[in-house]
């Protein structure tokens, strides 16, 4: 080994990157030409090289109504990546609760975690997850707005619990089946209602950074031990893509920013090529540019240095990082250049289930 290879070993075993579990999030991207049967191949190779480099998660998230999102049906394709892996966490990133009959995801994921015990979380969400049109098909009632999900959660984890007594509705499976529960979320809300129960927080700074250091403030201030943590366990999302070079990243880089510049023209589509130029005047610049304010993109040095800046700021015990160019070997790249960045690896011990 030479004198360089032992420094950046050194280097890399003593970062706080090093320390850090990393996770994927996935929304089943569709790709401009490509076929939603082609977006669920590309999330499973996607998932099995992830545990094949030692990423902790692969969670899916829930979407309706955008065209290039193919992971609406949530749970069913966190049971299609579970049985096409093998020691990877696979979950949710979220499930939106409001949208559904707490009883209904009780019994989906009694399932999940039945099939493969130990392998599933489930993080839960209170907005829509589309418009004003999923809104009215999902929910219904109009005047919902996400108010009630204290109590859906209460229903749920009611549902997960030993049955008791008298109990005249059961979970079957689900009833006595330990689900890590998550709450995820955007802003104060969440942060503080995960506080108060004891539970795993993640912010989506990957759509919403601004948020991101009050909400982590306001969670580890206000958290109350519980028999799930007896400490706050904070995760943040990130964009993060990386490649062989500063200006390669920055090319591929356009492709996430065409997605988001088409769901602010109210015109969402498959992921599109990468292009030297973006076309957007200059609200539209900026509202792009204010998604991504977290986002780190770059070559191999550039990604490591922002990546251990962004965990000596934050503070955060794990990292769940988005990776969306539109070529499916660039993305698989990106996230095989952050796993040899912290070095990290299957055998490796990790803090919280």
């Amino acid at each position: 080994m030479t004198q360089n290879s032992r420094t950046q070993d050194s280097r890399t075993q003593n970062s706080r990157l090093a320390r850090t579990p990393l996770s994927v999030l996935d929304l089943a991207h569709v790709r401009q030409g490509g076929t939603i049967a082609d977006a669920f191949r590309n999330t499973l190779d996607m998932a099995q090289h992830a545990e094949r480099w030692g990423y902790k998660r692969f969670w899916l998230a829930e979407h309706h109504n955008i065209a290039g999102v193919a992971s609406a049906a949530t749970s069913v394709l966190i049971g299609h990546i579970a049985g096409g892996t093998s020691t990877i966490r696979v979950g949710s990133g979220g499930i939106m609760l409001p949208n559904h009959a707490p009883l209904v995801i009780a019994e989906q994921f009694g399932t999940l975690e039945t099939l493969y015990p130990g392998r599933i979380d489930l993080g839960l969400g209170r907005a829509p997850g589309g418009d004003f049109a999923v809104t009215r098909a999902l929910r219904k009632d109009l005047r919902a707005n996400g108010d009630d999900f204290p109590a859906l959660l209460e229903e749920l984890q009611h549902y997960f619990a030993p049955v008791q007594p008298g109990q005249t509705v059961t979970a079957i499976p689900g009833a006595g089946i330990h689900v890590p529960i998550w709450l995820l979320g955007s802003s104060g809300f969440s942060a503080a209602l995960a506080a108060e129960l004891g539970l795993p927080f993640a912010f989506a700074a990957h759509f919403q950074p601004d948020n991101l250091l009050p909400a982590l403030d306001l969670y580890r201030r206000s958290f109350k031990p519980s028999k799930i943590l007896d400490r706050p366990y904070a995760m943040a999302g990130i964009p993060v893509l990386a490649a062989e070079t500063d200006e390669e990243a920055e090319f591929l880089a356009t492709t996430p920013q065409q997605m988001f510049l088409n769901l602010i023209r109210n015109r969402p589509v498959p992921l599109m090529p990468p292009v030297r130029r973006m076309e957007w005047d200059a609200f539209e610049q900026s509202a792009v540019e204010a998604k991504f304010r977290a986002a780190i993109v770059g070559g191999p040095e550039t990604v490591r240095q922002k990546l251990e800046l962004f965990l000596d700021e934050t503070q955060v015990d794990e990292v769940m990082i988005a990776s969306n160019p539109y070529e499916h070997s660039a993305r698989l790249r990106s996230y095989e250049i952050v796993a040899e960045l912290a070095g990290i690896s299957p055998r490796r011990e990790l803090s919280f289930s």
